[in-house]
């Protein structure tokens, strides 16, 4: 991901939180193979393991095992006798809101010089990291870790996103237990568990922050009279951005 200084963001709390509010990552591996592609991808929501704020910690996700992706993660695995890639693997989690940025809200620079050319607004984290699978059904971790895995994403996705928790006059969560223990067995079985230890984050707000403050507010304005909620929400961005910049200036 290329990061100019002025769109990165290195805090740890924010990029975790990023994650927290964009489970679903893409899963890419560059895994040499004469059977497969060399890069694959797939989205995988994810589970964020870290006791301490300031601490990278964990993702843990599940793959379909019938996907050509886990098919070539195990037959690496098993290749080596290990339960550990060799090679890197990244993840990279989307903002929910990006939107198209013409030049026609460039109210400063514009009409000044016009040396202005229309951009992408947009938000994303990107993580690197060592992954263990959970790939051997003979192996009493692997539906350890499959059991805890789904559970845990059921109840964040249920909780977090859905807002069932049970309080408050809120609907009570859906869990795995209310489903037949043979099915759920069933589908543990078609899955192969991930967990990724992660060795470094980069973080990308690329939110009108090269512009001057004019013009930043010409953006501003604009995404806001397209009146969309993906354009009030990109406005919001780009506004609390621009006020970052500021603060981090005076610093």
């Amino acid at each position: 991901m290329y990061l100019r200084t002025i769109h990165t963001d290195t805090d740890i709390p924010t990029l975790l939180q990023f994650i927290r509010d964009n489970a679903l990552g893409v899963l890419l591996t560059a895994i040499p193979s004469e059977q497969y592609p060399l890069i694959q991808l797939s989205h995988i929501p994810w589970v964020l393991d870290t006791e301490d704020t300031s601490e990278i910690g964990k993702l843990r996700g599940h793959i379909a095992r019938a996907n050509p992706q886990s098919k070539n993660i195990m037959d690496t695995l098993k290749a080596s006798s290990s339960q550990t890639l060799s090679e890197e693997v990244s993840i990279l989690f989307n903002g929910p809101a990006h939107h198209y940025i013409t030049p026609k809200w460039y109210v400063d620079t514009k009409p000044a010089t016009g040396k202005v050319v229309p951009t992408w607004n947009y938000s994303a984290v990107q993580v690197y990291g060592t992954a263990k699978v959970y790939y051997d059904l003979k192996d009493p971790a692997t539906s350890e870790y499959i059991s805890k895995q789904v559970k845990d994403l059921s109840n964040q996705s249920e909780t977090k996103i859905m807002g069932y928790t049970g309080q408050n006059g809120a609907e009570e969560p859906w869990t795995v237990e209310e489903a037949p223990e043979r099915y759920v067995d069933l589908l543990s079985r078609s899955i192969v568990g991930i967990e990724v230890e992660i060795t470094r984050l980069e973080g990308k707000f690329k939110m009108s922050q090269e512009d001057n403050e004019a013009d930043r507010r010409g953006v501003i304005d604009g995404l806001n009279a397209v009146g969309s909620n993906v354009t009030k929400a990109v406005a919001q961005t780009v506004e609390a951005r621009g006020a970052l910049k500021a603060t981090r200036s005076r610093r």
